[in-house]
């Protein structure tokens, strides 16, 4: 049985007329004939009375009537719960972030955002960097910010750039580098390390350390960046930091050079998936916010594209 059998049904019953009763459904006269008679055969009997011009409820006819009546008025009742229920709730956006991004990068854009679009609630998920992309993959969240240094951008998502992030050797202030203004990989031979577990950079670093024949032992690890720092503060060893990551008054940040190291941080989505209004809302907003270096995302994006 189809809802718009029942509906033909109960226009006939209404209009006592076949014709008329299309004419109010807006269908041809065979059409609603047809589903009619479709209805007789599953109850297993006729319906109307064909009685030209008029139409008349057989015995069977008004039996079913009062439930057929029921079944059209909850599917009504549920489409105007439904309306409300959708025009109620509030929109919402899932965006998911690599954890090791520092909060203080992209508050600016939340409140941008919140103050743009005050309707939509923003729900943040953070992980690793792996983990954020699947998540994006999955379809469990609609954006994601974070990168991916370990290897080439996946084809399968969008990339738009926000900000480029110089990444930093950080020091307990009493070490034997702490004053240098920068140091090569060779400077750090032997130095005990303290392992930031989360960081995307993993793999990526010991691969350079290992080439150039730099032996450092890993003391401590924690997925947890103030954890890190504050086992570096209390002079454990040298850690790796984002360099808007570094939050701590005990540790001395010192650029690395030969090799240097920077991480393209960008908002990612998925390509062909259709946006919802709160992501193309979202993807606005960030083209249009000012990052460390001063420029607009939509700017950076054209830099990139040349590079």
């Amino acid at each position: 049985m189809e809802l718009h059998q029942v509906r033909y049904f109960l226009a006939v019953c209404e209009e006592r007329n076949f014709t008329r009763a299309a004419n109010k459904c807006h269908v041809t006269q065979p059409s609603l004939t047809r589903a009619i008679k479709l209805l007789e055969a599953e109850f297993g009997g006729l319906l109307f009375h064909r009685l030209r011009p008029s139409a008349a409820l057989t015995e069977l006819g008004k039996v079913v009537q009062p439930y057929l009546q029921s079944i059209w008025d909850q599917a009504a009742a549920a489409r105007t719960e439904a309306r409300a229920f959708v025009a109620a709730r509030p929109r919402q956006l899932k965006l998911a972030i690599m954890c090791t991004i520092a909060p203080k990068l992209l508050i600016r854009l939340f409140e941008r955002f919140r103050a743009a679009h005050p309707d939509i609630r923003l729900e943040l998920i953070d992980g690793t960097a792996v983990s954020v992309e699947e998540r994006l993959i999955m379809s469990e969240t609609e954006a994601a910010i974070y990168c991916r240094p370990d290897r080439p951008p996946d084809p399968r998502l969008h990339r738009l750039p926000l900000f480029r992030e110089q990444m930093m050797i950080v020091l307990p202030q009493s070490h034997r580098l702490a004053d240098r203004r920068a140091i090569r990989v060779d400077d750090l031979q032997g130095e005990p390390y303290v392992e930031r577990s989360a960081c995307e950079f993993n793999g990526v670093v010991d691969d350079v350390f290992i080439a150039r024949g730099v032996d450092c032992d890993t003391v401590y690890r924690s997925d947890r960046d103030d954890w890190v720092l504050a086992m570096i503060a209390s002079g454990f060893g040298f850690g790796f930091f984002p360099r808007y990551s570094i939050e701590h008054s005990g540790v001395v940040a010192v650029p690395m050079v030969d090799p240097e190291f920077f991480r393209d941080v960008s908002l990612m989505t998925v390509k062909g998936r259709p946006h919802s209004p709160a992501v193309g809302a979202f993807l606005h907003e960030a083209m249009r916010s000012v990052w460390p270096d001063g420029t607009p995302a939509a700017v950076q994006t054209y830099r990139h594209s040349r590079d």
